[in-house]
């Protein structure tokens, strides 16, 4: 089981709380129907009329709490939401955003897990004269105590807006909206006191994210919380002090699956997988089929798709062609097995992965910045995942070495790669080439080889050729 190294506190709310349970108490519908804001929003106010819940009504409902809050517990600006609206809705009117970035915040000794963000209306808006975004690293697969969400929304009530973001997508818990001034005592309390550390923001590692892994999962093939976790740990410079030509993520997927999209979200992503044979329940097979057991583990209710045909809908599905069903018996062709999980997720009582399990490691993805968006490579086919993970970090030192080296400013690891070729790239990195790494490989049998490769290089006597291969 896995187990932090260092000792988490066991936070009391009770011993944290900083409001009484009648300053949170939530305003009834008939104050919210009296209540209007200081600002005419009425573009702002369209969104409350569609048939989903609104933002706009959510904010309505926190600066309605501010408004009725003492001016002794608050720290900001108690009309910071009433101002957001406002600004907001002129950003509607002009078509343009009313941000701007003007300069670098942070907390002492640490160079990202702070967004500066300032209005260019502050006259008119003086709550968001400043604006910065905090971001808190989440503890792996984000499983939280109530205690500790209560103690957080107090405090960001005290000093900052009391507006979240649960979660950004780089997995960050985001506390948007406070002034220059209550940075450092946030960053003291959620430290000392909350035990959450601030997350990663600028040309540094990004906060590391994973799946729900083996604590909720029979999927995962590695514990991804342990490996989030660890790397989270041993990567703390790269974290909090920028060194990188652009951000850097890492995303820990717990089986090709995905749950948490490393694949096309990550610079590194950690894809679980399995290198011997999947493992067949011939008996399950056939109680799917026989239709006594559900495929894809009931998600598919509610509706009459038919008698489950298993051609239709597993072997003739599978991407290269590696199942067979003849005779009541199926089979699969484990080498040409590209691990896309369908045919596991559609009889899991029949089909598991294999035993001998570990990640692969692919590099490279991101949204578009210079050259588009892009998926991950393949790098590392298989490798072995298990604590205290040197093999894993000593592969990730020679990525990022070779990054930081020969990558151009704002060109995320993934752009490098395109830009130098990936044989370049693994060259440099001491990786071994391997098939996988062959774009398409069924279809393309073409290996270019270097000279020094090749016994006896480029230069070729002609005749002894001839006399070898004689017609």
């Amino acid at each position: 089981m896995f187990k932090p190294k260092v000792p988490q506190k066991d936070l009391n709310y009770q011993e944290l709380r900083i409001y009484t349970d009648e300053e949170l108490q939530n305003p009834s519908d008939e104050e919210l129907k009296e209540f209007k804001i200081k600002y005419d929003i009425p573009m702002l106010e369209q969104l409350e009329s569609g048939p989903w819940p609104s933002f706009v009504a959510d904010l309505k409902v926190e600066a309605l709490r501010r408004r009725k809050l003492a001016d002794d517990r608050l720290m900001i600006n108690r009309d910071v939401v009433e101002d957001l609206m406002g600004q907001l809705e002129v950003s509607f009117v002009d078509g343009e955003t009313h941000w701007k970035h003007g300069g670098i915040v942070g907390v002492n000794g640490y160079g990202g897990g702070v967004i500066g963000r300032y209005s260019d209306l502050p006259d008119k808006f003086p709550g968001v004269a400043h604006f910065h975004t905090v971001r808190l690293n989440q503890p792996a697969s984000k499983f939280y105590k109530s205690d500790f969400l209560r103690a957080l929304a107090d405090l960001w009530e005290l000093r900052g807006s009391g507006v979240f973001n649960m979660h950004g997508s780089t997995g960050d818990i985001i506390l948007l909206g406070t002034f220059t001034e209550q940075l450092e005592p946030i960053f003291q309390e959620c430290t000392h006191h909350l035990s959450q550390d601030i997350g990663g923001s600028g040309s540094n590692l990004r906060t590391p994210e994973c799946c729900v892994g083996k604590a909720r999962c029979e999927f995962a093939l590695y514990d991804t919380q342990e490996m989030c976790y660890e790397m989270t740990m041993h990567y703390q410079d790269e974290l909090h002090r920028p060194m990188f030509p652009y951000k850097f993520k890492f995303k820990f997927d717990g089986c090709p699956n995905g749950c948490v999209a490393s694949i096309a979200r990550s610079d590194l992503s950690f894809i679980g997988t399995w290198r011997d044979n999947i493992r067949i329940d011939q008996d399950a097979v056939q109680g799917y089929i026989a239709g006594d057991l559900i495929p894809a583990g009931g998600s598919h209710r509610g509706r009459d798709w038919g008698k489950f045909d298993i051609y239709k809908e597993v072997v003739d599905r599978c991407p290269s062609g590696c199942m067979k069903y003849e005779d009541g018996v199926l089979t699969i062709d484990d080498a040409n097995c590209v691990r896309c999980m369908h045919c596991i997720n559609t009889m899991p009582r029949a089909l598991r992965p294999g035993t001998d399990t570990g990640i692969s490691i692919l590099c490279g993805a991101k949204a578009p910045i210079l050259e588009g968006a892009q998926m991950a490579t393949l790098i590392v086919p298989f490798m072995k995942a298990e604590p205290p993970y040197d093999n894993i970090k000593e592969a990730i030192n020679r990525m990022q070495e070779l990054w930081i080296e020969e990558g151009k400013n704002r060109e995320r690891i993934g752009e490098m790669i395109q830009r130098i070729g990936l044989p370049a790239f693994l060259e440099a990195c001491g990786l071994p080439p391997a098939p996988q790494h062959v774009w398409r490989p069924r279809e393309n049998p073409y290996i270019f080889w270097k000279e020094e490769d090749v016994p006896g290089g480029w230069k070729r006597d002609i005749n002894d050729y001839r006399k070898r291969h004689a017609r």
